[in-house]
């Protein structure tokens, strides 16, 4: 699973956003909130301009204005962070905190059966972001943070997710680039769809050595009101004498507890 000190590269998204984006004003504007990821929470005006693609003056004009309205802070060095505005907007997403909310109780009775790692994530195009998780007490270098993103063929959430997604964009993600992370990752398109196939006939996604050589992970999909997949639940434990079958049981519990409390019923089509 990830660790502090790899990030993964991403599909389909430029570094840190593109210039095109930035020839209208909500491109401009969006360009200076695309500046900060996990790897610059904090930036001067002057990177916020060249990471934005922007001049100078145009990035002093946005940014005081995303200060001015709470998107942005700014500290007594002169260094901009992002703002509680946006965390209290983003609070209201139905895939953000609502569904932490929700869930938590069932990642802590996950965590209580396991005292291993437990994951929530959501798919976002061909990525998963994880928007909740417990630290276990294993020797597993898992440092998620809410936010983080990895490709979806690459995690036991990532392959919960993509085996339940629409049928076209599993065709275009498995002919797409499959990135490596260890000799393990699933980087072959035909061994990726019957890895999904396998996904969806046992209700369970097993992901071994992908991320790092030394983790193993077992993931669940959480079921939406309407019943489509709308998360994934995971626990993540080291690879050597990970208890696979004795773990099956109780993420799938924890999935089936996180989907009945969105409103999911067993039966509905």
């Amino acid at each position: 699973m990830p660790t502090a000190d790899a990030l993964p590269p991403t599909r389909g998204r430029t570094d840190p956003a593109p210039r095109a984006a930035a020839r209208s004003a909500p491109g401009r504007l969006l360009a200076v909130l695309a500046a900060f990821d996990h790897t610059h929470p904090a930036l001067g005006l002057t990177d916020i301009a060249r990471r934005a693609g922007l001049t100078l003056t145009t990035a002093h004009r946005l940014v005081g204005a995303l200060t001015e309205w709470g998107a942005l802070e700014r500290d007594a060095d002169g260094v901009y962070h992002v703002g509680l505005r946006l965390w209290e907007i983003a609070a209201l997403a139905p895939r953000g905190l609502a569904l932490r909310q929700v869930a938590l109780p069932y990642l802590e009775d996950l965590y209580e059966a396991t005292h291993e790692n437990v994951q929530l994530a959501v798919r976002d195009g061909a990525e998963v972001v994880y928007i909740e998780w417990i630290s276990g007490r294993s020797a597993v270098g898992v440092h998620i943070r809410v936010g983080a993103r990895w490709p979806l063929h690459a995690t036991g959430v990532g392959l919960a997710l993509l085996a339940h997604s629409e049928q076209a964009f599993q065709e275009e993600y498995c002919d797409g680039p499959l990135a490596a992370f260890t000799p393990y990752t699933l980087t072959d398109p035909g061994r990726l769809r019957r890895q999904l196939a396998e996904v969806r006939r046992t209700g369970t996604a097993v992901s071994s050595r992908q991320i790092t050589e030394d983790a193993l992970s077992v993931a669940a999909p959480v079921h939406g009101r309407n019943g489509t997949v709308a998360a994934a639940v995971s626990v993540v434990v080291p690879h050597l004498g990970a208890q696979v079958p004795a773990l099956i049981p109780a993420v799938r519990l924890a999935a089936r507890g996180i989907s009945r409390a969105l409103g999911w019923q067993p039966g509905r089509p």
